[in-house]
């Protein structure tokens, strides 16, 4: 099947990263192995993430323990979508807990709760709870 999953590269936090979304947003491995599990054992990081996979919700995240400088994450955010409004509080107050709230999570004109924020692994997150239907035919109406 065709689709496209984000790949996150830490600097040598990639557990702590795991642990972390698995807290935060209810996360679950499926699959971590260490570098020296596989045959490619990278000097210094053979207790290091060489793959992983997380799952929240319907995604699947992919992660590892770079050995070289990782990629910085520029412009790019990784976007939740909620429908309530309760868990769009509880996943952005954990997600930018350590970290930084660049747009506080508040009510917009599309959604009940929409905010942004980087959490403490430098990851860029956008968490939006949409209003329910019944809201958006009334704005057509």
């Amino acid at each position: 099947m065709l689709g496209v999953k984000p790949y996150i590269s830490f600097t040598g936090n990639c557990r702590e990263a795991i642990d972390f979304y698995k807290t935060a947003l209810g996360a679950t491995e499926l699959f971590s192995q260490k570098w020296g599990e596989t045959p490619h054992t990278v000097p210094g990081f053979e207790d290091k993430i060489m793959h992983a996979t997380i799952q929240v919700g319907d995604t699947h995240l992919m992660m590892c323990d770079s050995p070289e400088e990782a990629p910085t994450t520029g412009n790019i955010s990784l976007a939740i979508g909620l429908d309530d409004k309760g868990k769009a509080k509880e996943f952005f107050d954990n997600l930018s807990n350590g970290g930084k709230v660049t747009m506080p999570l508040d009510e917009t004109f599309w959604a009940d709760a929409f905010g942004m924020c980087i959490d403490k692994f430098g990851i860029h997150w956008m968490v939006n709870c949409e209003k329910p239907q019944s809201d958006h035919s009334k704005a057509t109406a």
